[in-house]
Parts: C-alpha cells; structure tokens; sequence
C-alpha cells in the first residue's frame, strides 16, 4: 500500500490508541475514527512495512454502533476520538483495549474485566491543557495527528465554566495589543466554578479571574482537596469516589505508602486506615496543597516528602515494614529502577493506579516476574469520549 491509496476495508475491531483495525489483501490498516463492523472508503496517510494507516474517506456500511459526533470539531481537533461511538460501544473497546495489553504485554489472560462508567458522559472535565498559537492569536487544541491549533468555539466535554473560560481567554488575545507570550495553559474548575490558570501571565489577560494561579478546591467522598492549575488533579470528579474506593477500599494496617501523590487524593483516605502514610510527591505547590489538606482534615499521621519517587527511594528511607503502596505514576508508567526498589521494599498490597493500558500492562509484568500475584484488575471510565481508560490494579504478595 502507498500513501494516497483509497481501499474498501471492514473494521475488525479496536485496539489500543484508539484504531480501527482492518485486514485487506495488501496488508494491515489501522483507521482513525473507526467503528467496529464498519464498511468503509479508506485512505492511506501512512505506510510502513508491517502496518499501513488511514482515515476514513467514506462510510460505505455503518456499525450499529456508530452515532453522529456531538462535536462540530471532532475529526479535526485532536482531543476527542471516540465520539463516533454509543456509549455503551465506547466502554467496550477500552475493556478489549485493556485486555489486548494485558495479554501481550503483561502475559495475563484478563476473561472478566469489569469497568466502572462515569456517571456523566459530556461536560465532565474540570481540566484542560490549551494551547495557543501565538502568531495567529487563537486558542484550542492541538489539531488530529499535528501541532497546529484547531480554534474551537465550543467544547462538549468541558464543565461549563471552562468552557466560559476558554472562550474569555480567545477574545481576549485577539483583543491584547500584542502577542501573547504564552504557548499552552493549564486550567482547572472548583465545586464552586472558580477558575484557576496557568501560568501566571494569564491573569494578566484576564483581570476578571483575579490574581493567578488561583486557589480553587474539590470536595471528593468527604475529603476536601485545595489545589491549583499548577497541580495534577484528576479531570472527571465525577467518578473519583468511586475510584478511590477501588483503590484504598478497606485496606488496614500501620504503614502505607502513596507515590506520585499530587495534592493527596489517596493520601487522606489512607490515612484514615493506616497508623503512618507517607506521600511523595515531586511538584513543589502540590507538596504545598497536600500538607495544608492533610492538615485541615486532621490527617496527623501523614508525613510528606518533596521528591522524585526514584529519588526517594534511592535514598533508601528507613521506614520498617510497608502494609501497603499505592502507585499513580504519569503516563509513561515506572522507571526499570523504581520497581526494582519497590521490590525490595516488599510491600504486601501494591496497587497501581495507571492511565495508559500499555505501560500499566509493561509494569504490572515486571511486578509478577519479581514475586507479586495478579489479584484484581477494574477499569473507571475517566475519560468518555476517547480512548483512554483508568485502571486500577491490585497485586499481593
């Protein structure tokens, strides 16, 4: 197959990053914005020696499964891509998404995956990343497959004080009498639709929002969170009591561990149940936030550490017996060295909160190969309208 090739294709299936996947005489495609048992008109954008990529030209035969876009922007922003498909299709393909990782990666057969789907399906982020194109003054996402910015005017996913926001922060870099010095901005909403941005030059812009970042907070199964744009927090706080009762649940005992804590979403549950938590956190304002939450809810018994996780564990800390360990690494997933050290510590509960199936699948393996056993895998539908999926993974000793 050539690039600019256009070919009749079925759509098997979807697989992880969000592919349709088609096999034709001439090779294996993987389709952007595909629909399982979709006939259709493809057009090859890429091609290599094992797998060709494409985009749909032309719907031939729909999937009973597809559905209109809500979107006017979806195709051409970046940030959905999964809005072609009813809801219920959606949190199938990240249940096969995740089991397709887990069994070619982590070596795993997954038969009973369950996932947990988030009670609302639009208007649920409370956080967004926007970027800015500075020449030609707008502000959005990154456009499908580039880093050109598609201007949108609306948002169907963004809580609507967002999306109020973004629409301010367009008007008024189109209005500022020169450019704006800022290429992308971090942007969060409180309970109370209270914006926070960053960075700092954004308040700038936007007097109307008070000085920035700004404090805003989350009260989330009980626990209220203070955090800023500066912070991770994360964006569907609609399902998040519900994830933390995955991942804490009725765990016991005198000393927990919660690494890649941000602002101590786990942290304060923890320290409801264990005699001592120890939350390490690199960000400096989310080390800030998690010490003054743990202090307003009375959590004495945390104990924060400034610190990369490796750095700290590097320090060999001396810290006794671990009950239990709780890892929310970024999207890349665990250094080699930061699980060969979390073996040495032994902990006799890990579990692994992760955002991409594919690195969670790579560090859940190395995990087994070093003495833990799989005992439960539940999936949360962080984020509907694409394909990402939060997975919570519990290994025992």
């Amino acid at each position: 197959m050539r690039v600019g090739d256009e070919l009749e294709a079925k759509i098997e299936k979807i697989v992880p990053g969000g592919w349709g996947l088609a096999h034709v005489p001439d090779g294996t495609l993987l389709v952007t914005l595909a629909a399982p048992d979709d006939v259709a008109l493809v057009k090859v954008e890429r091609a290599t020696s094992r797998v060709s990529f494409a985009s749909v030209a032309q719907i031939i035969d729909p999937s009973p499964v597809r559905v209109a876009a809500r979107c006017p922007f979806f195709g051409t922003c970046g940030g959905c891509d999964f809005q072609q498909l009813r809801y219920d299709a959606q949190l199938a393909a990240k249940v096969e998404i995740v089991r397709d990782c887990l069994r070619r990666i982590a070596h795993i057969e997954a038969d009973e995956l369950q996932i947990v789907a988030s009670p609302v399906e639009w208007r649920y982020r409370t956080r967004a990343e926007w970027q800015v194109d500075r020449e030609d003054r707008q502000v959005g996402y990154f456009k499908c497959g580039s880093h050109s910015v598609v201007e949108i005017g609306e948002c169907p996913v963004l809580v609507p004080p967002l999306e109020e926001a973004l629409l301010a922060l367009r008007a008024a870099i189109k209005e500022s009498a020169k450019a704006p010095a800022i290429r992308s901005v971090s942007v969060a909403a409180g309970d109370d639709g209270s914006i926070s941005f960053a960075p700092r030059a954004v308040g700038q812009l936007l007097p109307r929002y008070g000085q920035q970042p700004r404090e805003i907070s989350r009260t989330i199964a009980g626990n209220q969170y203070r955090f800023d744009a500066e912070c991770f927090f994360q964006v569907n706080a609609h399902i998040l009591d519900l994830l933390i009762e995955e991942a804490v649940g009725e765990a016991r005992g005198r000393t927990a561990l919660d690494l890649y804590c941000g602002v101590g979403l786990f942290t304060l549950p923890l320290a409801k149940r264990f005699e001592r938590v120890i939350a390490v956190e690199e960000n400096r304002a989310a080390c800030r936030y998690l010490s003054r939450n743990a202090e307003e809810a009375g959590a004495k018994n945390v104990e924060v550490r400034r610190s990369s996780v490796l750095a700290w564990l590097r320090s060999g800390p001396m810290i006794g017996p671990v009950d239990f360990a709780l890892l929310d690494p970024p999207r890349v997933g665990l250094e080699s060295e930061t699980i060969k050290r979390m073996l040495s510590l032994a902990a006799s509960h890990l579990v692994y909160v992760g955002c991409d199936p594919a690195t969670m699948a790579r560090d859940v393996r190395k995990f087994i190969l070093g003495g833990y056993r799989l005992h439960r895998v539940r999936l949360f539908d962080m984020f509907p309208q694409t394909h990402h999926v939060e997975t919570v993974v519990h290994l025992v000793r």
